[in-house]
């Protein structure tokens, strides 16, 4: 869903003059300044390096639920799959500010007693220390869908046409806990353009991040 938005995001702004989404299937968007590229392995590129240059931002999007899986099977999935799309970037693309989609609890010590925050915060750590130009670590909370946008885990769906009719409400009991996509999108392209105080932004530091430039000052 934070991909949806970013990309949504992207595509409205007029300082944006080229968008390339990467991943194992297409967005159902259709824009002239959009370019898709559908890649089954994501933890290779080797045969699209060429296609990989010339790029100011990545917004990495990727993630899986740790719900039934290994401390090992869920770090593959993503402490391993993000460094091998990081790597290769940064060698492409050493200007490039790089933006991770963390969550809110992710554990910078690596040492804490929750399997996934452990890996989110080995992978942060990682991402802090490889030679892009910049590179900033988000970790959003509750995330509300704020133009149709669909999560791909069904639980996650389902979860969502559930609990839809509770949102206000929700926004109401637990407001400084929730972003919508769409201020999550905003914030990513935000950082891109004008840079951040700090590299791991919480809840509130995104939806700081979201506010126009002028509101923000």
């Amino acid at each position: 869903m934070v991909g949806q938005g970013v990309l949504r995001e992207c595509l409205l702004d007029p300082e944006v003059e080229r968008v390339l989404t990467l991943g194992r299937t297409a967005p159902e968007v259709s824009n002239p300044k959009l370019q898709n590229i559908v890649q089954l392995d994501m933890f290779h590129y080797a045969s699209i390096e060429p296609q990989l240059t010339g790029l100011d931002a990545c917004f990495f999007c990727l993630g899986v639920s740790a719900a039934g899986l290994s401390e090992e099977q869920y770090e593959k999935l993503t402490y391993t799959l993000t460094l091998a799309a990081a790597e290769t970037l940064s060698r492409l693309n050493p200007a490039m500010t790089f933006v991770y989609v963390s969550g809110a609890g992710t554990d910078s010590s690596e040492k804490g007693r929750m399997m996934w925050a452990r890996v989110k915060g080995k992978t942060e750590n990682a991402l802090l220390r490889m030679p892009f130009k910049s590179a900033f670590m988000f970790r959003p909370g509750i995330i509300q869908p704020a133009h149709g946008e669909r999560s791909k885990t069904r639980a996650y769906r389902i979860g969502y046409i559930l609990f839809r009719p509770m949102f206000p409400l929700l926004r109401i009991l637990f407001g400084r806990q929730i972003l919508t996509t769409e201020e999550i999108g905003r914030a990513m392209l935000n950082v891109v353009l004008r840079g951040a105080p700090k590299k791991i932004l919480e809840i509130s530091d995104i939806a700081a991040c979201a506010r126009p430039a002028s509101a923000a000052s």
